[in-house]
């Protein structure tokens, strides 16, 4: 019977048995027959936080059973089992000093490590402080077994290593575990693609492959490049990219994104760009670049930390002194490293930065992208939301929203400048042809065409002239409108509405009114953006009607309209008088200055290029909707630092007060210290549980054209409908 390589332990090749640890290793799933092959493994194959994990798991093992060993020796002692055999206890110190003198270089050796590089750059850090305290403790020890002293300290030298150790080695894993949660989404970077070449096919780094190569991607794979299918049929799930979880249906011409996981069927793609270019790639890049820089909050506690090394370096000095005068210096000196030892400061680093980075992780996998650790810290705090209006709140494409006609029917007056527009390539033809398709109408057949550049089109049906343009065009050629169609077309144009003015037989017969419509998820995101306490406004380029028709169909009332880039950096300042911190919402050429000098820059993926460049936060393509879920998760992983912090410092307080009384020992301090990292890991790794993004999409109702009365003074939907 033929066995399957995946019935095959992932390290040593044996089979796996009945009862195969499975792990996730670097983005891969793998497959162990004993606990000892996944150890081996990650230490061969690990990377970052998995590898250092690992080790420290190594280290704290050994280090733990010679720790262990001395402690068990030193509690016969302490219980008085060799009081009547008092010639042994010298010989029993040297075997408590040969075991910890291995535990020693064992569990020590990082923080050693990290004193010597610190002291060449001319900084103490918590390391030192590990340092110094089992540094004395160790070498006192040594001085009294040569002296044939009666108490030796090799028992609170090691013990303290290893519970520091059992402290680094939960913060690690911690780290790891957020580090496992991001790999599937940052495995851009090593990611592998089987190519297609005459045939044959071959595994190649996704950076070597270029524009035109084909790529064939298995069910259960994740895609790796930005493409369009050529053969096969499946679904894909591009919640990594878009934020959206469900199947999307891909076959034969299909595009497809790197990022996305082929879920059913066999692909094979073209590549439309090289490996490395892709937006996965580019999230890739920049999540890790977030990653690597701490937050506002981290470096003002790292500064705290570095300041008061030297003041507990003096206060356990000063200890030890005072406690010598009432005291055996033995037991002075535990005093004074107890105090170097519950003041080591590793919760303080661990505080910031395990939950900046899951929170960073969290919006990166639903294809949210922080760019700066500080802008999510910010958004935490923000009160004040500006948005851009084009492209933003709206859709950025201008539709008919109204025909108004005399003595004609509507129907006819779109038939005909439908024949008319389907020879221009203006953005306002393509609203018209899409009124005119919504209908159901068919162009009019249009004879001696001719496009009146920056005015309109000009073209004969049955003989007649007929026109469409705006009011220059008409004026050249005499045509006029009636009385009653001229005042309505004045009132659309005052309200901030485009206008197409059609006419035929030498005189205007209908006017038909576009603008951009609010997106169908606007009003609801807006809705529960206010009810996150938040001030919403909106700063445009447009014209003040159309803003604050816009504004009230979304539910803003702070309207600014008219504003050039500059003008909206300035209104961005006047507005932070009054909210310390603002963010400002945007996606096109003018917004970039905005979105530079806002605290906080969003950009939804739909964004200009240079709008995408200057944000700090990126939304996914269509993602406005999953702006109250951001917000709601920097202001968690906010919460969960400030909490993290304050517990951090305040535990550190207290126990070093508790220390500097003599109410602690050494042993103990370090079990407090390995405690209050636990602790901080358990409350940051809380936001592995944050729900994901519920959609506030809702199916825009069926569009109807209508006349000026639907149009104004507040536009919240289309109307089309006959005459």
């Amino acid at each position: 019977m033929m066995t399957s390589a995946g019935d095959f332990c992932t390290h040593c090749r044996l089979p796996l048995g009945l009862r195969p640890m499975q792990r996730t290793l670097d983005g891969e799933a793998c497959s162990f027959c004993c606990y000892g092959c996944c150890i081996a493994y990650q230490v061969k194959t690990g990377r970052n936080e998995e590898f250092e994990a690992t080790w420290l798991l190594i280290r704290l093992g050994v280090g733990g059973f010679l720790s262990m060993n001395v402690m068990l020796v030193s509690l016969v002692i302490y219980a008085g089992a060799f009081d009547a055999d008092a010639w042994l206890i010298p010989w029993i110190h040297l075997l408590l000093w040969i075991f910890a003198t291995p535990a020693l270089v064992i569990l020590g050796e990082p923080y050693l490590r990290e004193t010597i590089i610190n002291a060449r750059q001319g900084r103490l850090t918590s390391a030192a402080l590990v340092v110094l305290g089992v540094t004395a403790a160790y070498a006192y020890s040594v001085f009294a077994m040569f002296e044939r002293s009666q108490h030796v300290y090799f028992d609170t030298a090691t013990m303290v290593l290893m519970l520091f150790t059992l402290g680094s080695y939960i913060e690690a894993a911690g780290r790891a575990k957020a580090a496992r949660d991001l790999e599937p989404l940052l495995a851009a970077e090593s990611e592998s693609a089987t190519v297609v070449e005459n045939g044959i096919e071959t595994r190649r780094p996704v950076r070597d492959i270029g524009p035109g190569m084909l790529v064939r991607t298995m069910p259960g794979e994740r895609v790796s490049v930005d493409g369009v299918v050529v053969e096969g049929e499946s679904h894909t799930d591009e919640a990594a990219i878009t934020g959206e979880s469900r199947r999307i249906v891909k076959g034969v011409g299909s595009t497809v994104i790197a990022g996305s996981v082929n879920l059913d069927g066999p692909l094979l793609i073209e590549s439309a760009a090289a490996g490395t270019s892709t937006r996965w790639a580019g999230i890739c890049h920049s999540v890790r670049e977030a990653l690597s820089r701490p937050s506002p909050l981290q470096r003002v506690a790292d500064r705290v930390v570095g300041m008061s090394v030297p003041f507990v370096v003096v206060l356990g000095g000063l200890t030890t002194v005072l406690w010598a005068r009432s005291l055996p210096f033995d037991q002075a000196l535990l005093a004074g490293l107890a105090v170097l030892v519950v003041a080591c400061p590793c919760a303080v680093g661990l505080a910031a930065p395990l939950a900046t980075s899951l929170g960073i992780g969290r919006l990166a996998r639903s294809g949210c992208l922080v760019r700066d650790p500080a802008a999510l810290e910010a958004l935490g705090r923000c009160r004040l939301l500006a948005f851009d209006k084009t492209g933003t709140l709206t859709s950025g494409t201008p539709r008919i929203v109204g025909v108004d006609a005399d003595g004609v029917e509507r129907d006819e007056v779109l038939a005909r400048a439908a024949g008319l527009e389907r020879h221009s390539e203006h953005g306002f033809a393509r609203a018209v042809m899409a009124a005119a398709n919504q209908r159901g109408l068919e162009p009019a057949k249009v004879h001696d065409v001719r496009v009146v550049p920056g005015r309109g089109v000009l073209g004969s049906i049955g003989g007649q002239t007929v026109a469409a343009g705006n009011g220059a065009l008409m004026k050249d050629m005499g045509w006029q409108a009636g009385p009653a169609l001229g005042a309505r077309a004045q009132t659309l144009e005052a309200s901030g509405h485009s206008l197409i003015q059609v006419g035929w037989t030498g005189r205007v017969r209908a006017v038909l009114a576009l603008d951009d419509t609010p997106l169908p998820e606007a009003r609801s995101t807006i809705g529960q953006l206010q009810g996150l306490g938040l001030h919403v406004a909106i700063l445009t380029g447009d014209l003040e009607q159309a803003g604050r028709r816009i504004g009230a169909a979304v539910g803003i009332e702070d309207t600014a309209a008219g504003l050039s880039p500059e003008e909206k950096s300035a209104a961005l300042d006047r507005l932070r008088q009054t909210y310390p911190v603002v963010a400002m919402v945007g996606d096109g050429l003018n917004d970039g200055l905005a979105l530079a000098e806002a605290d906080i820059g969003i950009a939804v993926g739909s964004a200009t290029d240079l709008a995408r460049e200057t944000a700090t936060v990126l939304l996914p393509s269509g993602g406005l909707w999953m702006l109250p879920w951001v917000v709601s998760v920097a202001r968690m992983v906010r919460r969960t630092v400030i909490t993290n912090l304050v517990w951090a410092f305040g535990y550190n307080l207290v126990a070093l007060t508790l220390a500097a009384l003599g109410l602690l020992q050494p042993v103990l301090a370090a079990a407090v210290m390995a405690s209050s990292s636990l602790l901080l890991v358990v409350n940051s790794l809380r936001l592995c549980r944050l729900p994901e993004p519920v959609s506030t999409r809702t199916r825009q109702a069926d569009t109807e054209l209508d006349g000026v009365g639907a149009l104004v003074p507040a536009l919240t939907r289309s109307a089309v409908q006959g005459g």
